[in-house]
């Protein structure tokens, strides 16, 4: 009785992690990695953060899927790289800075109402200096970085389904099933 209880449980969990699979398909993230934990770093973080999605939110006008924000992106990689740069000389500091497009893994990530499960998804990561600080992500495409429009460009720039996924409130529980999951899978590729 418990097995197939599990085993009805499972099944039911596919249609969903084949929601958040399509999902780390079609959102492009932001990672920034301060060069350390003190007050003074965590702060140039947020300088860096807000100077190159402002950069960046011009530049995306015309991005109507992932593929255009990545491309946008990659184009203009120096100039996301110069505005990093230009944060961190505002404040005084003369850190490295890094800006490259990568894959990597995050945790599901809550957001206001909105929550992103966890998986492998295309990023821009900024790593400031030594890159050993607390880090700061969000969705750069479609924008849930930041302002109450996120849940706007999101029913907008989603399918229906990953839409659901990210906007649900009872479904803590299933992310954290996937989040597991991908932890598990992870060990084995």
């Amino acid at each position: 009785m418990i097995s197939a209880f599990l085993i009805a449980f499972c099944l039911s969990l596919i249609p969903f992690q084949n929601s958040c699979k399509e999902l780390n398909n079609d959102v492009f993230r932001l990672h920034i990695l301060a060069n350390s934990d003190s007050a003074v770093d965590q702060s140039i973080k947020l300088s860096v953060r807000d100077r190159v999605l402002s950069e960046v939110s011009r530049l995306y006008d015309h991005a109507r899927t992932k593929e255009d924000a990545e491309r946008i992106t990659a184009e203009n990689l120096p100039r996301i790289r110069d505005a990093a740069k230009a944060a961190v000389a505002d404040s005084g500091e003369d850190h490295a800075v890094s800006v490259r497009m990568t894959n990597l893994y995050f945790n599901t990530r809550y957001y206001e109402d909105i929550t992103m499960p966890a998986g492998y998804y295309d990023a821009l990561q900024i790593v400031i200096g030594e890159g050993r600080g607390r880090n700061w992500w969000c969705v750069m495409y479609p924008s849930l970085c930041v302002g109450a429009a996120a849940k706007d460009e999101a029913k907008e720039r989603l399918d229906p389904g990953e839409y659901d996924v990210i906007t649900s409130d009872d479904l803590r529980f299933r992310f954290k099933i996937v989040e597991y999951y991908e932890k598990l899978r992870s060990w084995f590729t």
